[in-house]
């Protein structure tokens, strides 16, 4: 019995000697466990520490990068950015300045993959598009109908003004034959007649076409319509250059149905009937552009008597996609003067701009952990090996990497936890994150861990489960 009691005795000295040894070894902060950003980025492949730390600098296509602590890093999963950031004025002013001189009032040239100004010209201004306003009317039917889904003219549809298909009221169409219609000849009325099939009346669709604009990051871009005329309120239907580029830039490269578009708006000829099969039509794609130039992917025309001529399209040469919209580019007689900026632009691109692998392997050392079983968690980003990151850069461009971790992390911390992030951006524009995570457990040093601990250690029962 007294040996009993002594060993009772015994662990309970030993318990509140672990409690008051973890209260020492861990004294309670006041920062909490949050990651905060760190302030430091690297510039061509070199760490800059927002602490005041030199540079270390590495080369230019490749390197290491060393981190820890509150100055080590990373962001999110290897997920490009879905919302492409609107560059700074001087940004957008310093691209002009360096590119060709075009005749249109705004123009852009993007990056067809990240969505990057690579050229701007009043890109944010708010203009009239006339019927560029097609491609998002073209995309919404390919995403919400089908292809043998039947349309009818309505009234409303018969009176649309020329450019038309000219159908009577009542005259039935299959949708895939009205987005040629929409594609190739530009006709308002078969715009209309798609608008009331999908969403049951035009301002209905004008509601989806927004909100589409929306989820795709147009701010400042206005749908009333959906062949490009203002409506009879007199809202003007409007977008930006760089707005414009994007929604194109997605009816190609993200949209599940961006292949069909593609089709649709490269076909050179094409010829339907109605449903009956007793009125023939045919249609002549009116994008000369498409045979102007090598690896021209797409693009749509436009022209009101407000908006001057416009035109908005996409090529794709040697891997590297191109993304451009032109507004007001010129009045009657000029007609051509928007097929001279298309090739300008192009070429533009295509000289200036190469893909460059600006992945870093970046190296980080572990990050102390409050009030835990262990002093420090190792952490490791989440991206393979033999991760490549390609981005379309002139020669002087330079991509930054920024290293995010927090100063410590809270007990108890779980293997896979987030830790942080390591970002690629120029500018405001995010090309790359990737996350960090805890590559391994660590519990919180606390009294009913050290009571399992004694008991683990001291008797011939295991206690497992807590901290195993």
């Amino acid at each position: 019995m007294k040996r009993q009691n002594w060993l009772y005795g015994l662990m309970m000295g030993m318990t509140i000697g672990f409690a008051l040894w973890g209260s020492v070894r861990y004294p309670r902060q006041e920062t909490g466990g949050l990651p905060v950003s760190a302030g430091a980025s690297a510039r061509a492949g070199g760490v800059r520490s927002g602490t005041g730390q030199a540079s270390r600098q590495a080369g230019t296509r490749s390197g290491t990068v060393q981190a820890s602590g509150p100055e080590a890093a990373g962001h999110s999963g290897a997920v490009p950015a879905s919302r492409p950031v609107s560059p700074s004025p001087e940004i957008l002013e310093a691209a002009a300045s360096n590119g060709p001189r075009l005749h249109a009032l705004s123009a852009v040239l993007i990056d067809g993959d990240t969505g990057r100004v690579l050229y701007a010209k009043d890109a944010d201004t708010v203009r009239p598009m006339a019927s560029t306003t097609k491609i998002m009317t073209c995309i919404l039917a390919l995403e919400n109908g089908q292809p043998d889904q039947v349309c009818t003219v309505s009234d409303n549809a018969a009176s649309q003004p020329k450019v038309h298909l000219g159908a009577s009221a009542g005259t039935s169409f299959y949708m895939k034959d009205l987005l040629h219609s929409l594609m190739l000849e530009s006709h308002n009325d078969s715009a209309v007649v798609i608008a009331e099939s999908i969403a049951g009346s035009v301002e209905a669709f004008a509601g989806m076409m927004n909100q589409k604009a929306r989820d795709i990051g147009c701010t400042q871009t206005h749908f009333v319509t959906p062949n490009g005329l203002d409506g009879e309120d007199g809202k003007m239907h409007a977008t930006t250059a760089r707005e414009l580029a994007l929604i194109l830039r997605y009816c190609i490269g993200t949209s599940p149905r961006r292949e069909e578009f593609l089709e649709i708006t490269r076909t050179a000829n094409y010829a339907f009937t109605d449903t009956t099969g007793k009125k023939s039509y045919s249609c002549v794609n009116h994008n000369a552009f498409l045979h102007m130039m090598n690896g021209v992917l797409t693009g749509k025309t436009g022209f009101t008597g407000k908006a001057g001529y416009s035109y908005v399209s996409a090529l794709k040469a040697d891997g590297r996609t191109f993304v451009l919209a032109l507004l007001g580019c010129g009045w009657p007689p000029h007609k051509t003067y928007k097929w001279e900026d298309t090739r300008a632009l192009f070429q533009y691109g295509k000289d200036h701009y190469q893909y460059r692998n600006v992945y870093r392997d970046i190296r980080l050392k572990p990050v102390p952990v409050e009030q835990g079983v262990k002093e420090q968690v190792a952490v490791t980003l989440a991206a393979a090996e033999d991760e490549k990151l390609e981005v379309l850069l002139k020669e002087e461009e330079q991509v930054e990497v920024s290293l995010e971790l927090p100063g410590q992390m809270k007990a108890p911390v779980a293997k896979g936890d987030l830790a942080g992030y390591v970002r690629y951006h120029m500018g405001d524009t995010v090309i790359r994150v990737y996350p960090v995570y805890a590559e391994e457990s660590v519990d919180l040093w606390d009294l009913p861990y050290c009571i399992c601990e004694i008991f683990n250690r001291f008797l011939p029962v295991s206690y497992k489960g807590y901290g195993s």
